[in-house]
């Protein structure tokens, strides 16, 4: 409190000396004190009142008989305007530039200094210089406008606004096209010191004289590059911390600057690079902006995936300070909303996307494995994001499935407490099929991969053994081929499994049988049993007869020696 009635005494004593210095050298005493905010003028009431109406109606209306004290709190530009102002009244020199014209014009309005009322007053002097001087040039122009912020709605009511706009807008768009300084994009920078609200009235002017996307898209990353430099330019998240967030009012201000840039994006969506797209989405997810502007950029990038970078999709993924992910569902819906958009165009020219995959998908499929594989490192990734980005690219889009393989072991690696059946659910998004040679070398001595996939692996290097195929062999017909030879193999070995069950227990009723026919021995020749007839059965249905002994041919009657039985041993090898 002390320091603020410290501050305010010196700026009143600072305010008397400066005035003192061209008034009190007249010889007639002051007879009216202007209060200006907390600062004192001590003025004359006719020299006032020559150049000022405004001043002369409060004199003259007061019921006071004396008015010795006038309170122009209001005026446009505070007490270093009013100072100004008064020292035109005394004829005291002073420089118009293009930081105080502005004010200075609104002052002079306030105070009806016009030259209705005396001839070369304040009014008609500003705005000689304003036509004469500031509105002749993009950098004059920008620096009034810059300057009517503190001064609205005045500055608005007498149209200096809507020149500087006009004014700007019309040289931005001619250094566009015909730059007359180096670099060609230093109108940018220019533009990029103005209010959000007096950089959209120039953008919506530019749009409206036919500017290009482009151009428009230029000045769009300079302004947001220099509004927002900690969230868009800072890439190595040292510029962000946690204790930042804690400052609501500027992440709010922050809010709401980049849904209205959002706004400004030109319609043509490819005029910005994908870089910057990715930039402002997580911006967006970080501030928290409205649903509407966060789908936007999504569509956006979407709309030009095939030009995405791993970095670019990294950049979407990870917090400012690079320790945790971000909600992975923006990317998700990136890259379906991409392949969406061209199972479109496949449908629309007449083909199949099944079968035939656009060079931007492949391109896209690539990325995606390779922005996997980065990602798979962080032990927080669950099974099921991991698969659902996965998925989301179609099969037929990857040639081969080296990369996704390689963001399938890095996962792995990384999420060591794994089951069999979680690491069979990692691997079902990848074709065994699909490797490469040195993939499948790699898979059939990796310990991480569950065993099916390694089976998978060696299996299909013995059948193009076998078979004298190539690795450039189609994969759809191999892949016929080894599901038919599975199923066989299995068929093949239920039912060896039941014969060896059947001729042992075929073997244990024989025995029996020879160990109770032994005492009538002579006696009639017996009758079949149903088992010996199952026997013969199965010993003529038996696909091993020729790899094994044969049973067809026991007779269930042959006399065996009761003292001794003999023990017939059936092998099924």
């Amino acid at each position: 409190m002390a320091a603020s009635l410290k501050g305010s005494n010196n700026r009143r004593s600072l305010a008397m000396e400066r005035t003192g210095q061209w008034v009190f050298s007249q010889e007639i005493p002051t007879d009216v004190v202007v209060e200006v905010g907390e600062a004192n003028f001590s003025l004359h009431k006719f020299m006032l009142v020559a150049k000022s109406n405004y001043i002369r109606k409060l004199i003259m209306e007061s019921k006071e008989a004396d008015l010795t004290n006038i309170d122009l709190s209001d005026i446009p530009g505070g007490p270093e305007i009013f100072e100004k102002a008064a020292k035109f009244c005394y004829g005291v020199n002073f420089e118009i530039t293009v930081h105080n014209v502005a004010a200075l014009r609104c002052a002079a309005e306030y105070l009806q200094m016009t030259d209705k009322y005396c001839d070369g007053n304040l009014s008609g002097r500003t705005e000689d210089f304003l036509k004469q001087v500031a509105l002749t040039s993009l950098s004059g122009a920008v620096v009034v406008l810059k300057s009517c912020e503190d001064l609205l709605p005045k500055a608005e009511e007498l149209k200096i606004v809507q020149r500087c706009v006009d004014v700007a807008s019309t040289k931005a768009c001619n250094e566009a096209n015909f730059p007359s300084r180096s670099p060609p994009n230093w109108w940018t920078e220019e533009l990029s010191i103005l209010d959000i609200g007096f950089f959209e009235k120039i953008i919506a002017a530019m749009k409206l004289r036919g500017a290009k996307s482009l151009t428009v898209a230029s000045a769009l990353i300079t302004y947001t590059e220099r509004t927002l430099r900690d969230l868009v330019r800072d890439h190595t998240g040292n510029g962000i911390r946690s204790s930042d967030t804690e400052d609501s009012n500027l992440r709010s201000r922050q809010r709401e600057l980049l849904e209205a840039i959002v706004v400004l994006l030109p319609s043509e969506r490819a005029a910005l690079p994908i870089n910057f797209l990715c930039c402002l989405l997580r911006s967006a997810i970080f501030l928290k902006v409205a649903h509407t502007c966060k789908n936007e950029l999504e569509k956006r990038i979407s709309a030009i995936l095939e030009h995405v970078t791993v970095d670019d999709l990294l950049v979407l993924s990870f917090t400012y300070d690079g320790e945790r992910l971000f909600d992975l569902d923006s990317v998700r819906r990136i890259i379906s909303g991409f392949v969406e958009k061209e199972k479109s165009v496949a449908v629309f020219n007449g083909g199949d996307f099944q079968e035939v995959c656009s060079t931007a998908m492949q391109r896209v499929a690539k990325t995606v494995d390779a922005y996997l594989g980065e990602i798979a490192t962080h032990g927080e990734l669950s099974i099921c994001k991991f698969n659902g980005i996965a998925n989301l690219v179609p099969k037929d889009a990857r040639k081969v499935d080296d990369d996704l393989y390689r963001a399938i072991d890095i996962f792995l690696k990384a999420h060591p407490n794994l089951d069999e059946i979680e690491r069979e659910k990692v691997c079902s998004v990848m074709d065994p099929l699909k490797l490469s040679y040195e993939a499948r070398v790699h898979a059939s001595q990796n310990k991480r991969l569950p065993v099916q996939i390694v089976l998978h692996a060696l299996y299909y290097d013995q059948l193009k053994l076998r078979s004298g195929a190539d690795d450039a062999h189609d994969a759809m017909s191999t892949r016929s081929h080894l599901q038919a030879d599975v199923s066989l193999v299995r068929e093949n070995e239920a039912l060896r499994s039941e014969l060896m069950k059947m001729k042992m227990y075929i073997s244990d009723i024989q025995k029996n049988s020879s160990a109770g026919g032994g005492k009538g021995l002579g006696g009639g020749s017996k009758k079949p049993t149903f088992f010996s007839s199952m026997s013969k059965t199965l010993g003529k249905l038996n696909p091993f007869r020729h790899g094994s002994k044969d049973t067809s041919n026991i007779d269930d009657v042959t006399a065996v020696d009761v003292t001794k039985p003999r023990r017939r041993r059936f092998s099924i090898s």
